[in-house]
């Protein structure tokens, strides 16, 4: 009974996990703490640590950003997902995230692991 309830319990947890939908990149997020997002399609803006800036999964540069995010975003208080690598120049971040500030972005989540 045991081997049963641990096997569903391994299986629901693997769903859940694949569950989860970022159209982001693979980057070495910093660890830190945060609480769950609302389930909501916010526009993933990545930045690997070669200074490659994406949204979703479409490459951007910084002259690029504002025009390609204003017709990403579907309302105007739209979230913008930061999914940074930790070996990131933090200067390529700031300026991509002011430029989706001037595209309409209005509030900002920074995407991080679990650091427990």
């Amino acid at each position: 009974m045991i081997d049963v309830m641990f096997f569903l319990l391994a299986t629901f947890m693997l769903a859940s996990l694949s569950m989860q939908n970022l159209h982001s990149l693979p980057v070495n997020l910093p660890k830190g703490q945060a609480a769950p997002m609302q389930p909501k399609t916010p526009v993933t803006l990545t930045v690997t640590k070669e200074g490659k800036i994406f949204l979703d999964k479409t490459q951007v540069t910084l002259d690029t950003l504002q025009a390609t995010l204003q017709k990403m975003l579907k309302k105007p208080d739209a979230s913008i997902i930061v999914s940074a690598d930790t070996a990131a120049q933090h200067g390529i971040v700031v300026q991509a995230m002011l430029r989706a500030k001037q595209a309409g972005a209005e509030h900002f989540l920074i995407a991080v692991k679990d650091g427990q």
